[in-house]
């Protein structure tokens, strides 16, 4: 994808429509280019090249999405790090990706000196929003750059973007895109959605530094389409804005879903103008979907898969397919199958590890080349960690990830199996189900439930429910009422921090014990 060659198509095609609306203030596709050129043309004067890193440590925001086509715009190679990042993470992850540049707003418990002073290979930071004589002001970077093209010269194959991400379970990994595979997102969305540039697009704070937010960008640029972004997730803002903007197309994980029908008044809105709501990042709930979509009943309502790894999205659900519990079909120049533990190919409806080739999967894993190397098989298979299976029609379903395998007494038990039985009680707004340690059966399922807002739900209770829905061995050994489930950047429930929860009280159990 050759941004600076789409923000001059824009420009010249609807200039004046907008491209961006943030905080009420729009922003148009002229302006976008006019501000994303002068801040690359500074980019260059700095002395900064093609083959250099520039991270940015930003919220949602115009200031974000400017920083990040400025980055593209010289070829350089853009290292986003999520805003909620401690100084730690991001003075660890400026070392490993080498970056030269880093563009920040102010922040508490952020000391800029201290971030320059442990990372010798940062030779600029540019600050946003509050002047400060040690480093670049934002604002004057625009009274003095200039807006023509910036002469550089593109490689489809080169580096794009280090991606760090971690999921629900473990640390970062720095994924390494090229500028090729950008393209991937939007080919996929534009091959399942039909998306054009009538669409209006929102970006309900899913963060920018992941490729679920990136993809908004893309797809903006790509079409002349317009974006609605939003800093953070609120429920009530996210359908505020659909009714306003009458907003056309929109992703976002399962837990986003539930926020919204948690509120009372979320039935009132008009959201006539969806055409599709997408569900992805996590194994979703036919029951919630569905749930959401008596809201917007003429929308498509699609299921998608996809990794960073990836360049997801790879696989949607066909619009008027009924399938929601399906991720739906890949794309063609996407492989996929379906093995065993010893990798050997399974045929439809046997349950194994979803294995995927193509385009649109990574270079690697960034100065990480023996964890590249257990993830990638030598003829190009990358190895997904999700347990799947499809039908005779080639539909893909995602029973749950290796990780959320809970082995009870020899037997396999995926947990989605169970938060999904579990949602059904109409008193339970979330939940999330672990595997924890057990001496007889090796492990057991727990229970972490939220109860929806003047709802009282006992244990005895949810356990009678279940009897009728679940195996024995797979109703939840521990059941836990909490007050909410801690969540990724992105909206997933982080079921790492969930374990070591379960974890630390076992220990404490078995100490008392003693």
């Amino acid at each position: 994808m050759e941004i600076k060659e789409l923000l001059k198509k824009q420009s010249l095609i609807v200039p004046g429509k907008s491209a961006v609306i943030y905080e009420g203030k729009h922003i148009s596709f002229f302006q976008l280019k006019e501000d994303s050129f002068r801040l690359a043309n500074y980019f260059l004067n700095l002395g900064i090249n093609n083959l250099d890193k520039i991270a940015v440590y930003l919220p949602n925001s115009y200031e974000a999405v400017i920083s990040f086509l400025a980055t593209f715009s010289i070829g350089a190679v853009l290292v986003p790090l999520d805003f909620v990042f401690t100084q730690e993470e991001v003075i660890n992850l400026i070392n490993h990706s080498e970056a030269k540049l880093l563009i920040t707003q102010a922040k508490k418990r952020i000391d800029l000196e201290k971030i320059r002073k442990q990372c010798k290979g940062l030779k600029e930071i540019i600050v946003v929003g509050i002047k400060d004589e040690e480093f670049i002001y934002w604002d004057e970077i625009f009274e003095k750059s200039s807006s023509r093209e910036p002469s550089v010269n593109f490689n489809d194959d080169k580096l794009a973007t280090i991606l760090y991400t971690s999921g629900s379970w473990g640390d970062p990994k720095g994924v390494m895109l090229t500028y090729k595979h950008l393209d991937c997102p939007v080919k996929v969305i534009e091959y399942f959605l039909k998306t054009s540039t009538k669409d209006i697009f929102i970006c309900p704070g899913i963060p920018l530094s992941h490729l679920g937010g990136l993809d908004y960008i893309f797809l903006t640029i790509w079409h002349g389409a317009t974006m609605v972004l939003m800093q953070r997730f609120s429920p009530l803002e996210f359908l505020k804005n659909i009714e306003k903007y009458k907003v056309t197309i929109f992703w976002i994980v399962p837990s986003m879903y539930t926020a919204i029908l948690s509120l009372k008044e979320y039935e009132k809105f008009d959201l006539s103008s969806l055409k599709y709501a997408v569900v992805f990042g996590a194994p979703s709930s036919p029951y919630l979907l569905k749930k959401f979509h008596r809201l917007c009943p003429n929308a498509y309502l699609l299921n998608g898969w996809g990794m960073t790894e990836t360049s997801a999205p790879n696989c949607v659900l066909p619009s008027g397919s009924g399938k929601i519990e399906s991720i739906g079909k890949f794309v063609p120049w996407m492989e996929a199958r379906i093995v065993d533990e010893n990798g050997n190919t399974l045929r439809e409806n046997e349950v194994g590890e979803l294995w995927v080739r193509g385009e649109g999967v990574m270079s690697g894993y960034y100065k990480q080349p023996e964890l590249t190397k257990e993830i990638l098989t030598e003829d190009g298979w990358l190895k997904t960690g999700d347990i799947a299976k499809f039908d005779e029609k080639g539909f893909f379903y995602i029973v749950g990830r290796k990780k959320d395998m809970i082995k009870v007494g020899g037997e396999a038990v995926f947990s989605t199996e169970i938060e999904e039985k579990i949602y059904t009680h109409p008193k339970v707004k979330e939940v999330a189900v672990i595997g924890v340690f057990d001496k007889l059966r090796g492990e057991v399922p727990k229970a972490f439930v939220v109860v929806k807002e003047g709802k009282k739900l006992s244990e005895k209770e949810l356990r009678t429910f279940l009897k009728e829905k679940l195996a024995p061995f797979k109703i939840p050994h521990y059941f836990e009422f909490v007050d909410e489930l801690p969540k990724t950047r992105t909206g997933k429930v982080n079921k790492k921090i969930l374990k070591e929860k379960g974890r630390f009280q076992y220990q404490k159990r078995e100490t008392q014990q003693v």
